[in-house]
């Protein structure tokens, strides 16, 4: 069977936006992922071959980042490939690399490799998150290769951890792998996976070791592939679903199971709707549950419309995707809509709507004719008791009922029709008569509906017939053919009847689906502009509360994911209660009124998820919370939704930029004042210190208290020339252009020779020294070292009354030194045990101890530079405790040394 079927006609609007499409895509650059079930199965290794290939045929290729882990076999395959080199970022007084995007695009290769698309980017980037950088190379018209995991995707992110019981905070929105031209699985076993690890081509030996009992055991491994399996065959499905679209494909591809429920407005809806629940859990396959609002079925009281909306509600509760469609034929509808989803299998209930008009094929015969290719399966209604009949009949009935003032008003036109046709018979034909008659019909059929305009087409022929054709004041005609006129008279009323109702039916639809759209598209164009929160509310308010009719409350998250107070809101704000809307916010769930979680609230709480997270909650208070079981409604306000939450979002990361921008700038001018503020003070200081020096050796020699001063004077003045060596050592750190001269040392010389500097200052001290036999080399600066000791004793002396004492010990584990200074003085101030690491931040805000707050900076700046660690905490005698650990790393063979030397 061919793909497209000769009297197919793809509709000029949809092939004008595809070509549309087309091109915006012809102008973005490709995006390829190797997708993978978890880290060692190869995504690297295959980007890698697969950009080899590329090279090979001509096309210009760069490495953008590239995580190799220390793997040998990827390390060789990037072998003869251009690296681009990384930019250095400033971070919490450390220097770390990250991508250049700037370099990339001015480079701008054919072809970019992006390893781990779920990267978070240095804070001070460009973007937050590297798939965001992928974006922007995108959008420059650069090819993209990149690698991604199961565990983070999005949607999938809670599944993963509750598998793994291990939580993964770097994600990539769903919409980011949707939209990529092509997925590559690399797929590799469970016990594939685990022998690599065990050969140590994942992992270092310790590291696999710790891999294999936690995250990668088997049971994990084969539910990691099997979720990522399903999600590449989405995406197939996804991809095929496009294709046929395109080609404008209008049979269906049975290339998986899928089912569709037709609801109606029947009792065994509710039935119908569980059961295909259940056939679809049973198979494991996707299902749609639809409702076809035909003309006749437009004016069903409003009991029966909620009894509709609930089922449908409860379709969406059990997993479905629901619509609420228009059309003149149920069956034809249900058809298109199986077509266009590729829905193989249709669920109907017995006899549905044949009732009581049993002259009429069912409905799964009307199906049956118009798509042979189509399963349909007949869920049976049960048998309903004499009640539940007759409002069965009730119902039909009054679906298909008028008010008697519309068939009043209809023979009211047909009689002025005949009145103004009395009028004018001496002067015109009766052909022109008969136009007024059919004027008349299709007035009805605008204004009243199907029903009316029927009835007016009878009465038209009828009159017509009594008082303008011979014999006048008669039904008898003695012209046969007249019989011809009310044969064509009475069907073209009523096919004119019929389409015109049909046609005010459809014209109602399209008007509200427009409004629909208007609405979105002003609220987008509105919030694009705005700049503060509190117009991102004021605009979502107004276009929510006209759509729906609500009271509207915005409530944001904090840094503590802790909901705020709600925004200003002009109309007024809704009953909040603030449990509910936060239980909302932490499950990333709706609750509240017209939901299964605390229903009985009178507010609608509606999470605002963000791409990056969640910002906050919605909250609606309803007049009429039926509205929201309308499918296309709900929608309407989860998109309202959505596009508030990205707008908060958008809001947030300005304000993030703004502020990084800011002290980004500040810390350049401070450190470049400090710089020059130490290069003028070091001289005078030294000038001061020699002169003070001096005067201790004038002939004849000072009094005693002549000395004393000298002597005062030349202790202040090393004090401060410290001060200005710390603010300039300070200055150098931050502007990153010391280079560490690191050697093999002992820390115990280090201590040592810091020890004697600070004798003086320590004076009144006692110093215990205490380090563990056999402690290893480590590869340090010695005078950077060295300055750190000296700054962490000289604070507890000068923050510990004399005559207290002061313990250094170090001790050696498996992979670090720890070394600890400990006092016993007044300790560190609570909740200050972090910020006491900042510039200019001191322990006590006030007092008499003299510094400017740069001595711990220092520390921190040195023991981080070499990959280490430092902390304050509370000591075991109540004072301070200062800890900082330093790799092992491999020091060299003495022995072997000095074997070789001799």
């Amino acid at each position: 069977m061919p793909d497209v079927l000769p009297s197919s006609r793809p509709d000029p609007d949809q092939l004008l936006a595809r070509v549309r499409e087309q091109e915006a895509r012809a102008r973005r650059g490709k995006l390829k992922i190797f997708f993978g079930a978890s880290a060692g199965v190869g995504k690297t290794f295959a980007m890698l071959g697969a950009a080899r290939q590329q090279r090979q045929l001509g096309v210009d290729v760069l490495i953008g980042v590239l995580e190799t882990h220390g793997r040998s076999e990827t390390e060789a395959m990037r072998e003869g490939l251009e690296t681009l080199p990384l930019r250095s970022i400033a971070y919490r007084e450390r220097r770390l690399e990250e991508f250049d995007l700037d370099a990339a695009l001015a480079r701008r290769p054919s072809l970019i490799l992006m390893d781990e698309l779920a990267h978070t980017n240095v804070a001070g980037s460009r973007h937050p998150k590297r798939w965001m950088d992928v974006e922007e190379l995108l959008a420059a018209g650069i090819d993209v290769y990149s690698t991604v995991n199961v565990q983070h995707l999005e949607t999938l992110n809670d599944v993963v951890s509750g598998i793994t019981g291990i939580r993964v905070w770097e994600t990539v929105p769903d919409h980011v792998f949707d939209a990529a031209d092509e997925v590559a699985l690399v797929d590799l076993t469970p016990d594939e996976l685990l022998q690599r690890l065990k050969d140590g081509k994942v992992y270092l030996p310790n590291q696999a070791e710790r891999a294999v009992r936690n995250f990668f055991r088997k049971g994990n491994l084969i539910a990691l592939r099997e979720l990522a399996l399903r999600r590449t065959a989405d995406r197939v499905d996804d991809e095929m679903q496009q294709y046929r679209r395109e080609k404008s494909v209008s049979s269906v591809w049975q290339t998986r199971d899928s089912l569709l429920a037709c609801v109606g407005p029947g009792d065994g809806g509710e039935k119908l709707v569980r059961t295909t629940a259940r056939i679809a859990s049973r198979l494991e396959v996707p299902w749609h549950a639809i409702y076809v609002e035909t003309p006749q079925l437009q004016r069903v009281p409003e009991r029966t419309r909620q009894h509709i909306l609930r089922n449908l509600k409860l379709a969406e509760d059990l997993g479905a995707q629901t619509a609420t469609l228009s059309g003149s034929s149920v069956e034809e509808v249900a058809v298109k809509y199986a077509r266009d989803h590729n829905l193989a299998r249709i669920v109907v209930g017995r006899n549905v709507a044949a009732g009581w008009r049993p002259w009429r094929r069912s409905f799964t015969e009307r199906i049956g004719r118009l798509a042979g290719d189509l399963d349909i399966i007949e869920v049976a209604a049960g048998e309903p008791d004499a009640r539940n009949r007759a409002h069965d009949e009730q119902t039909l009935a009054e679906a298909s009922g008028t008010p008697w003032q519309s068939y009043a008003m209809a023979a009211l036109a047909c009689a002025l029709a005949g009145i103004i046709g009395a009028a004018l018979f001496p002067f015109f034909d009766l052909a022109n008569i008969v136009m007024l008659f059919l004027l008349a019909v299709v007035l009805v059929g605008v204004r009243y509906g199907r029903g009316p305009s029927v009835l007016a087409s009878f009465l038209s022929v009828a009159t017509f017939d009594f008082f303008f054709v011979a014999p006048r004041i008669s039904f008898a005609v003695t012209d046969v053919q007249y019989l011809m006129t009310f044969a064509v008279m009475l069907v073209v009323g009523l096919i004119t009847g019929q389409l015109t109702a049909g046609y005010k039916y459809q014209a109602k639809v399209a008007t509200r689906r427009e409004q629909r759209v208007r609405a979105l598209y002003e609220m987008s164009r509105d919030l694009s502009a705005a700049l503060l929160p509190e117009q991102i509310a004021e605009i979502g308010e107004r276009f929510i509360s006209a759509e729906f009719g609500a009271r509207v409350a915005f409530l944001l998250a904090d840094e503590n994911d802790r909901l705020s107070a709600p925004l200003p809101s002009a109309n007024g704000l809704p009953l909040i209660d603030t449990g509910i809307a936060q239980w909302a916010f932490d499950h990333g769930e709706q609750a509240g009124r017209g939901t299964s979680t605390l229903p009985a609230s009178p507010a609608f709480y509606l999470p605002l998820k963000a791409p990056m997270r969640l910002r906050g909650v919605l909250a609606l208070e309803l007049r009429n919370a039926e509205r929201l079981l309308v499918p296309e409604q709900r929608r309407l306000l989860d998109t309202f939704a959505s596009l508030i939450a990205i707008a908060f979002e958008r809001v947030h990361y300005v304000d993030v930029a703004r502020d990084s921008t800011v002290q980004m700038e500040s810390e350049r001018l401070r450190n470049s004042l400090l710089s020059a503020i130490s290069h003028d003070l070091r001289t005078p200081m030294s000038v001061l210190v020699g002169l003070a020096e001096s005067l201790q050796m004038t002939h004849p020699a000072p009094s005693s208290e002549q000395a004393e001063i000298a002597r005062s004077l030349k202790e202040e003045a090393l004090r401060v020339n410290g001060q200005v060596t710390n603010l300039l050592d300070m200055a150098r750190l931050q502007a990153g252009r010391v280079t560490l001269n690191r050697q093999w040392q002992p820390i115990e010389e280090v201590a040592v020779s810091a020890l004697r500097c600070v004798e003086r200052s320590l004076s009144g001290h006692h110093v215990r020294l205490s380090l563990d036999v056999g402690l290893p080399l480590l590869e340090i600066d010695f005078v950077l070292m060295e300055r750190v000791f000296c700054n962490l004793l000289e604070n507890a002396g000068k923050y510990t009354p004399a005559g207290t004492s002061i313990d250094a010990s170090a001790e050696v584990t498996a992979t670090t030194v720890n070394v600890r200074i400990e006092d016993n003085g007044p300790g560190i101030p609570a909740g200050k045990e972090e910020l006491i690491f900042r510039k200019f931040e001191r322990g006590q805000s006030e007092g008499s101890t003299c510094g400017v707050g740069l001595g711990l900076a220092i520390c921190r700046a040195i023991i981080e530079a070499h990959g280490g660690e430092i902390h304050a905490e509370h000591g075991a005698q109540g004072g301070a405790r200062f800890v900082f650990s330093l790799p092992r790393g491999t020091p060299p063979d003495l022995a072997a040394a000095e074997d070789n030397f001799a």
